[in-house]
């Protein structure tokens, strides 16, 4: 069971209280690996006894962590933050219930759900931390060697939302972004499946003809290099169009590493088509057209 099933499994079951002592744990951990019961306490303005009890309430649930050294502390866990996170949305009448897992990745766990007027979303929770601290670092710069998972999936959820939403607002084929708390992105919804799946895609030319169109406006108009495009995140929707998702990583042109990045978007995106339904194009062609270069793609 992942953290956000077990997130969504209690959420019914929690008081005002208990988020409320939630929300006093987060901001707690900005000075504490484990927030003192006493400052918990001090914060809640309620009496001893109940904060007590809410704490050994909310460790049971599996919402939070406790550590018993000098001190009783308290820390949250993914699906303690998912839970302030999934209150969040509900009370900002984002969305009202939750439906199927879509997908797991290394970094993050998509669900779709509705919202109070029924419309179905995705709902992406950030992850960060399946892969190694090092690894993680790597590949994305903007993280902070001394922040906790938790923030790190924050940041990571910020920043793709924005970039989504820069895209999304200059015509790139991507899921609405339509809110972002925490580490979690509320997003239109992503039907159909991954380039990678499949076998026949009938008219593969036109496919790739308007992949590399979305790169181009991603490029010209919304100035930004996805920095991570694969088969892997381009989705193939019921109606044959496609959906560019999973921007954490976008940066903008004016990047140190902006041309190499693009390339690597490039020759990702064309050795899948080359291999798997020998559609050729030259690498330079495709870079030609996508900064604007050349007006059309000979193929």
């Amino acid at each position: 069971m992942s953290s956000a099933d077990v997130a969504v499994k209690v959420y019914e079951d929690l008081a005002s209280e208990d988020f409320r002592v939630l929300s006093i744990i987060e901001a707690g951990m900005a000075h504490h690996e484990f927030v003192p019961t006493e400052q918990i306490h001090k914060f809640s303005k309620v009496p001893i006894d109940r904060i007590i009890y809410t704490l050994g309430k909310l460790n049971k649930l599996g919402l939070i962590y406790q550590t018993k050294g000098a001190y009783v502390g308290h820390t949250l866990n993914y699906s303690g933050y998912d839970c302030l996170s999934i209150h969040a949305l509900v009370k900002g009448n984002v969305m009202a219930s939750f439906g199927n897992i879509l997908g797991v990745g290394k970094e993050a766990d998509v669900y779709d759900a509705l919202t109070p007027q029924e419309r179905r979303i995705a709902i992406k929770f950030h992850r960060i931390g399946r892969i190694s601290f090092r690894q993680t670092r790597r590949k994305r710069g903007y993280i902070k060697e001394h922040s906790t998972w938790l923030y790190q999936s924050h940041l990571a959820a910020e920043k793709e939302y924005q970039a989504m939403r820069k895209a999304f607002e200059n015509g790139v084929s991507v899921p609405e972004p339509l809110t972002q708390n925490r580490h979690v992105i509320a997003m239109g919804m992503i039907e159909g499946g991954e380039l990678s799946k499949y076998r026949d895609i009938g008219k593969e030319e036109k496919v790739l003809r308007e992949i590399l169109r979305n790169i181009k406006k991603t490029y010209l108009k919304a100035g930004l290099i996805h920095a991570d495009l694969s088969e892997y995140n381009i989705i193939l929707q019921p109606d044959g169009h496609i959906l560019i998702i999973d921007w954490p990583q976008a940066i903008k042109i004016d990047h140190k590493n902006a041309r190499e990045l693009l390339e690597r978007d490039l020759k990702n995106v064309l050795n899948f088509f080359n291999r798997k339904f020998k559609v050729n194009l030259a690498i330079e062609e495709a870079y030609k057209y996508v900064v604007g270069e050349a007006k059309r793609l000979p193929i």
